[in-house]
């Protein structure tokens, strides 16, 4: 099976490109924070690579998918806050064991889960986004795959629902200004969407593939490749214009993906390798000083 989109061209680089990356070679400013903290519960945390957590409101639950060493085969897994430790990781029910899925969002309110699945591709290499709705005691209901024009011929990424409905999501379909691009999604009153490219400086010539919006719609951070491999951009909203604002502090050898902002958009948390026994795990970064010190989840805080 073909490598997940989020894992293509992220090789490690050799190191030239993290001294070069340190000199001139690279875009954008890094972001003035302090360095990124390893902080996966060790329940949740494997040798194979952990991404894209979404903790629910209270953070008694999370949602993350885990991927092989090989990035062959992606798998959606949850888990819970008991008694102040965080629960083995378990496939939630709506999950296909045959199929690659990944990139779990929960909508604010809680009541639906989106992700991306390759069950509709026969091929299992293309992913769409789906959701799922939470019943009234619970449990989840039945799986809907979105339509077009938010699904494409293309694989689609990270989808992020917003509070006023809208959908951010990431893709590589044709028509945009590179090898991928971001997009926001908007729901119409008779169930049709619309898709709409974010634009310059969002999405230009390299190839941005995931997105993460501040609750406020003040604060953007991308994942894109702007040559060797991927790393976390910042962009900040003035008026109607974004201005980026750096490359978030974070490894140069190796890519960064599944970016999620603390409520207060001033803490990020994203999936980075760590070493040859844990492949991939989630960092912590402090985007501006005194972010909400209870997130993520204090339950995790409790497990590191």
């Amino acid at each position: 099976m073909a490598r997940h989109p989020t894992a293509r061209a992220m090789i490690p680089t050799c190191a030239w490109f993290a001294l070069s990356c340190i000199t001139l070679t690279c875009r954008a400013e890094v972001v003035d924070a302090t360095a990124p903290v390893r902080v996966t519960p060790d329940a949740l945390a494997s040798s194979e690579y952990e991404s894209s957590p979404t903790f629910s409101s209270d953070g008694n639950e999370v949602y993350f998918f885990r991927a092989d060493s090989g990035y062959r085969r992606y798998r959606l897994l949850t888990s819970r806050c008991v008694d102040g430790r965080w629960t083995p990781p378990v496939a939630p029910s709506f999950a296909r064991a045959d199929a690659s899925e990944a990139d779990p969002a929960l909508s604010a309110d809680g009541r639906w889960l989106y992700y991306v699945s390759a069950r509709a591709d026969p091929a299992g290499e293309r992913l769409d986004i789906w959701r799922v709705q939470r019943k009234s005691g619970g449990a989840w209901g039945e799986p809907e795959r979105l339509p077009e024009p938010v699904n494409s011929a293309a694989s689609q990424l990270l989808p992020r629902p917003q509070p006023d409905g809208r959908l951010l999501f990431g893709s590589s379909r044709p028509g945009g200004m590179g090898q991928g691009d971001i997009y926001l999604a908007t729901p119409g009153k008779d169930g049709a969407w619309t898709v709409e490219n974010m634009g310059a400086p969002i999405s230009t010539s390299a190839n941005e593939y995931e997105a993460e919006l501040s609750r406020d719609g003040r604060v953007l951070v991308t994942v894109a490749n702007r040559g060797t491999t991927s790393h976390l951009y910042v962009y900040d909203r003035h008026g109607t214009t974004w201005r980026e604002r750096g490359r978030v502090p974070a490894r140069t050898d190796v890519f960064q993906v599944g970016p999620l902002l603390s409520p207060d958009g001033r803490r990020l948390l994203f999936s980075q390798a760590d070493g040859a026994e844990r492949s991939g795990e989630w960092f912590l970064s402090e985007l501006e000083p005194r972010g909400d010190a209870g997130w993520p989840s204090r339950c995790g805080a409790r497990n590191r």
